[in-house]
């Protein structure tokens, strides 16, 4: 009936588990998360039980309910593997996923089965509502991980998952784990204040063993210019787990980044053989063409054009291979634009930008290095100055202060000042230049540019509000 159903509706949305943590399909390259997930499986040595839940998660969203139902008999079976003291605890996001998958199948009695189960289960573990996250930090560290592997808009929820865990338990060395790739993966590279590492060197010590967090602690380390130190760590990892693929990609980009190219690219053809449609491997080896580009063209005013157009073609033909395999990969395709510019391949650079803008899962920081480079290409290479102008000021409307918006505020200003001195007269020109000015905080030459527009063109609000808000200010 219609009102057993509302109310085994309602049972639902009171679970916790995959399908009530808002993970959404339209953030997500699904294949590529099906594929990152598989590998997941084939070289992580814990527990799996989240990864076949995760599975499980994705299977549903790609319409396939029953290979959803096989990953969670699997995740069921790593329960009685691992834990098999705790059953009931350990079952709960997977119990409330199968009474999901089998309404969304329309089993209705097989649903109010695993609803009950559940309830009946967190009745038992104590006194509190159905499946109480405080009760049981396992729960909330697995919302981290799935938040981890749905990509950068989820990372801010992963951390606040751990850090709840963490309350329950401090010295958890899983959720440590987790707490301190969240921090890594949310912390600009380029700060000097880190407050990643003492969480990553934590996670170590809790468990020397998490090769995952070793490789990303050296990289840290490597960041802050305490590449001896990291050094240490990348090569004790490689003695315990020198075929392990996810070691061998971060050892490549740590030898990469310390200038030893060779190296690295041992490392990724190495890798490569383990799994060979890597979108990673392929981008990693094009950024390591590339670094050898950059040397090249360093160390020779003329170098060979032979060996120039060498590495231009092995970094393009790398940075294509990323992108067949993960058509919503950004810096693939960020990367390989660059590539065709730099190979004077006009037509393919823009045909490539116009693919990057089409991805729908681009995060507000892509958005700004997108516009920013598109910028870029239009300025230097097609000399289209306005067109450029856009793009820079796109940047500026995606309000977050980051790297790109300083570099496009950069690049507007001196357009916009050699524009002015040439002689323009285009009241747009000056007034993009005042709200230039006024992002720097240099509030009277900001003033003086909007005056000049609003002189240019008198019935304009926007100047007229602008300079108003303006002198209040001061």
């Amino acid at each position: 009936s219609t009102a057993s159903k509302n109310s085994l509706k309602r049972s639902l949305l009171q679970l916790e588990c995959y399908f009530t943590w808002n993970l959404l399909k339209q953030d997500v390259d699904l294949d590529d998360l099906e594929d990152r997930v598989g590998h997941q499986i084939e070289f992580f040595t814990k527990s799996k039980i989240t990864i076949y839940n995760l599975l499980s998660y994705v299977c549903h969203l790609k319409n396939s309910n029953e290979e959803a139902l096989i990953n969670l008999q699997k995740a069921e079976e790593e329960v009685k593997k691992y834990h098999p003291a705790e059953i009931a605890r350990r079952s709960l996001v997977t119990w409330a996923n199968y009474a999901w998958i089998y309404y969304h199948m329309e089993r209705y009695e097989e649903a109010q089965t695993y609803v009950s189960k559940v309830e009946k289960s967190c009745r038992n573990l104590s006194s509190t509502p159905p499946q109480s996250k405080a009760q049981c930090p396992e729960i909330y560290a697995e919302e981290g991980w799935a938040f981890l592997n749905f990509g950068r808009k989820y990372y801010m929820r992963a951390r606040a998952c751990f850090e709840n865990a963490l309350q329950k338990e401090p010295n958890n060395p899983e959720f440590n784990a987790g707490y301190a790739i969240a921090m890594y993966r949310l912390e600009n590279p380029f700060k000097k204040l880190s407050l990643s590492l003492t969480a990553l060197q934590r996670a170590v010590e809790l468990d020397p063993e998490n090769t995952f967090v070793v490789v990303l602690l050296a990289l840290k380390l490597q960041d802050l210019e305490q590449t001896d130190e990291g050094e240490r760590y990348i090569e004790e990892v490689l003695k315990k787990a020198p075929d392990l693929p996810y070691v061998l990609r971060y050892a490549a980009k740590f030898y990469r980044r310390k200038g030893e190219i060779d190296k690295a690219l041992g490392f990724l053809e190495k890798a490569l053989q383990v799994i060979p449609n890597s979108p990673f491997f392929h981008h990693q080896l094009g950024l390591c063409y590339r670094s050898q580009l950059v040397e090249l063209k360093k160390a020779e005013r003329y170098p060979p054009q032979e060996q120039v157009d060498k590495l231009i073609q092995l970094c393009i033909f790398h940075f294509k291979m990323v992108i067949e395999i993960k058509p919503k990969f950004f810096y693939g395709h960020v990367d390989l634009a660059k590539m065709y510019t730099e190979a004077k391949r006009y037509e393919e650079a823009e045909e490539t930008f116009q693919k990057a803008f089409q991805i729908n899962i681009l995060s507000y920081g892509d958005k700004q290095e997108l516009h920013y480079y598109y910028g870029n290409f239009k300025h230097f290479h097609m000399k289209k100055e306005s067109e450029a102008i856009e793009h820079y000021l796109e940047v500026l409307q995606i309000k977050t202060r980051s790297y790109y918006f300083n570099k496009s505020k950069n690049a507007l200003k001196t357009l916009l000042e050699q524009r002015i001195q040439a002689g323009s007269r285009d009241a747009t020109d000056f007034g993009r230049l005042g709200l230039v000015y006024n992002l720097n905080g240099e509030t009277h030459e900001a003033i003086r540019y909007y005056e000049q527009a609003l002189e240019l063109c008198p019935d304009s609000e926007d100047y007229l509000s602008a300079l108003c808000e303006l002198r209040l200010s001061i």
